[in-house]
């Protein structure tokens, strides 16, 4: 059988299982996956779908996007967004307002260093004045930034406000 140029994921996943100290079976088992079926995808004969590698990243306590990104489904800066994104979600010491507003700020930085791509334009993008011709983006990102950081501003003093009062009673 022919390599499907999944080698380096193969290389890879089998030194993660070394390292994580488990035989090819006990991978498998913690996996679902035949014995068989990780032998060849470690030998780089098989390409796993994103579902196997989330449940062999699951085994292997290890990021589901890092093996995506050694399949070639994910580049890495998607996994870096990503991650980053599912670690502010994740985070039990902030509100779900919070969170949106860090999410908010994350996306704007990523957009005035043109990672991310600009939201399409609506009618009420142009000038005061009426005029059609759009704002630079760095004025716009930073006015968007401005905003964004009051936001922040008003949350900090709402926190502030609830615990303060929680302090108090």
């Amino acid at each position: 059988m022919a390599s499907l140029n999944v080698g380096n994921l193969g290389e890879y996943l089998r030194e993660q299982r070394r390292t994580a100290q488990l035989s090819l079976r006990q991978l498998a088992d913690a996996a679902g996956v035949s014995n068989p079926y990780l032998s060849q995808i470690e030998r780089g004969l098989r390409k796993p779908s994103a579902d196997i590698l989330q449940q062999l990243a699951k085994a292997l306590r290890i990021s589901a996007e890092t093996l995506y990104v050694q399949a070639g489904i994910l580049d890495e800066r998607e996994r870096d967004e990503l991650e980053t994104r599912a670690v502010i979600l994740a985070d039990p010491s902030i509100s779900e307002r919070q969170k949106q507003v860090l999410l908010q700020i994350y996306e704007s930085f990523r957009k005035e260093n043109g990672l991310e791509p600009d939201a399409p334009r609506t009618a009420d993008a142009g000038r005061a004045d009426g005029s059609d011709a759009a704002q630079p983006p760095q004025r716009a990102a930073h006015a968007e930034h401005e905003v964004q950081q009051h936001e922040v501003h008003e949350e900090v003093r709402e926190v502030r406000e609830v615990r303060d009062d929680h302090e108090q009673n």
